[in-house]
């Protein structure tokens, strides 16, 4: 089914970056968009300098009452929705040794389990509607991990397992799902709002110590722009056969690459073992 000449977004976390970009994307074009903060002053500039063409709700993907609220709200306003974007989340550096249980809790806690939530949350409508678009943002770091990157990594991996597996579930039913995997985008994921492990261990510095302080040194000069990535998500939402993956940015298609490579190369190697562990 055809989606209606306006469409109503839901967006997680549009304080900065991509969500913000991708907010102000979406107005431009003359859709409405509902984005969300995790503060009241946020909320409230948000809704004096764009009503009429957006709605700003206060959401903490990690807090069900308040996820409930929202889709409430979205179904009592508009009685309809056509996309959700699930773009909340942070990243977190440190090897995986250096992480605690807080640490990796936190981490999935925002990343998968309040992207989970919330997309739990708006399957009924979807479901009622027969259309509608999820946009999973996820990473290059959901399809290849890197050392210092691993909990970040996990967390991106079972947004891309899920929402693959998702994504077979919804097709019948006329809602299309797609993975959106950047590279490094000239955003604050890399600054003030990124997590690192407190503890320190001194064997990890050329491996997990060395991804830290590349993360520090590019911030600020990542190749992606998030203008062009949130119009490139815009451009998506309009496709009636949208693909399940969309990666962004030249590294991340080289990164992408260069995963794919590694798993031809071990399946090749492995072939003749793996087809001899079978019955006879």
């Amino acid at each position: 089914m055809n989606q209606p000449e306006t469409s109503i977004w839901f967006v997680t976390g549009i304080s900065g970056g991509l969500g913000k970009s991708l907010a102000e994307t979406i107005m431009q074009h003359g859709d409405f968009v509902v984005g969300t903060f995790r503060n009241h002053e946020q909320v409230d500039a948000f809704n004096a300098q764009h009503d009429g063409r957006g709605l700003a709700l206060l959401l903490d993907v990690t807090k069900p009452e308040q996820i409930q609220r929202a889709v409430q709200t979205v179904q009592d306003r508009f009685g309809r929705l056509d996309v959700l974007v699930n773009n909340a989340g942070y990243g977190f550096a440190g090897a995986v040794e250096e992480a605690t249980e807080a640490d990796v809790r936190a981490v999935f806690e925002a990343n998968f389990f309040g992207m989970l939530a919330v997309t739990q949350a708006f399957l009924p409508l979807f479901r009622q509607q027969r259309h509608g678009r999820i946009i999973q943002i996820s990473s290059q770091s959901g399809v290849k991990a890197v050392p210092g990157f691993g909990i970040y990594n996990a967390s991106k991996f079972a947004v891309e397992g899920l929402s693959e597996a998702l994504a077979a579930e919804i097709a019948p039913l006329g809602i299309h799902l797609t993975l959106v995997e950047p590279g490094p985008f000239r955003t604050n994921f890399a600054g003030s709002s990124f997590g690192k492990a407190e503890q320190h261990i001194a064997d990890y510095d050329g491996t997990a110590g060395a991804f830290r302080q590349r993360m520090e040194q590019a911030n600020g000069k990542q190749e992606g722009d998030p203008d062009k990535a949130a119009d490139a998500i815009w451009a998506l939402s309009r496709q009636d056969n949208p693909p399940l993956r969309l990666p962004l940015g030249k590294i991340s298609v080289t990164t992408i690459q260069a995963k794919i490579d590694s798993l031809q190369a071990d399946l090749n190697a492995g072939k003749a073992i793996a087809e001899q562990a079978v019955f006879a």
